[in-house]
């Protein structure tokens, strides 16, 4: 982990002028808001070819229900970062389709990820960003392991197109946006890796 002084080793730049002053929500993509296979898919929302060691390979992908509802959402209020494990190669060009309207301010990927006990970890210090003001929703508690009070966990996705998880979240994140410091919701409303649904009835019942 690093120094939230250390200015040379944030990974993104100062907040865009549309973003000044915003907390910020970092997003993962596998299985948050996506769910992507090798294995052919004929129902596939995305499909995009990638070259790995030479050869051309074709990766199939599910599109989470209420993405793009939840992207223009989220980014009326808060800035939004993409951090993924996964290999810019991918991350990248579907980053271009599932979110053709720039919702998302930066996008990190794996060599952006901190390598920690044979796991790539997300350390949200690196954003330079007051980590009062920062939220990461992701699925998998490792790539939070740094900074367990500031995840919102994701249920993890696969194909259920009844899916209703990230409006869900919406409602919550809305909320969360009019707190001082996030990590002190966060820390009522989360139970190992969970979002408890009695403290999120009465967190969202308060005025």
């Amino acid at each position: 982990m690093v120094d939230d002084n250390s200015q040379a080793s944030f990974l993104i730049g100062p907040q865009h002028k549309r973003n000044r002053g915003l907390k910020t929500l970092v997003l993962d993509l596998d299985e948050t808001l996506v769910h992507s296979s090798f294995k052919p898919v004929e129902n596939a929302d995305i499909t995009l070819p990638i070259e790995i060691d030479g050869q051309v390979c074709t990766i199939y992908v599910l599109v989470r229900p209420h993405v793009a509802e939840f992207l223009k959402r989220m980014a009326k209020i808060y800035e939004l970062v993409v951090f993924t494990a996964s290999l810019s190669k991918y991350a990248e060009p579907l980053m271009l389709k599932l979110d053709p309207n720039n919702y998302c301010s930066y996008k990190l990927f794996r060599e952006h990820c901190t390598f920690y006990n044979n796991a790539f970890v997300k350390d949200l210090t690196r954003l330079g960003r007051p980590m009062k003001d920062v939220i990461i929703l992701d699925n998998s508690p490792v790539a939070y392991l740094f900074q367990p009070e500031n995840a919102v966990p994701a249920v993890s996705w696969y194909d259920d197109k009844n899916d209703e998880e990230l409006l869900r979240v919406a409602n919550l994140l809305e909320r969360m946006v009019l707190e001082e410091d996030v990590r002190k919701v966060i820390r009522m409303l989360i139970h190992n890796n969970k979002i408890d649904p009695k403290q999120e009835s009465l967190y969202l019942s308060v005025s």
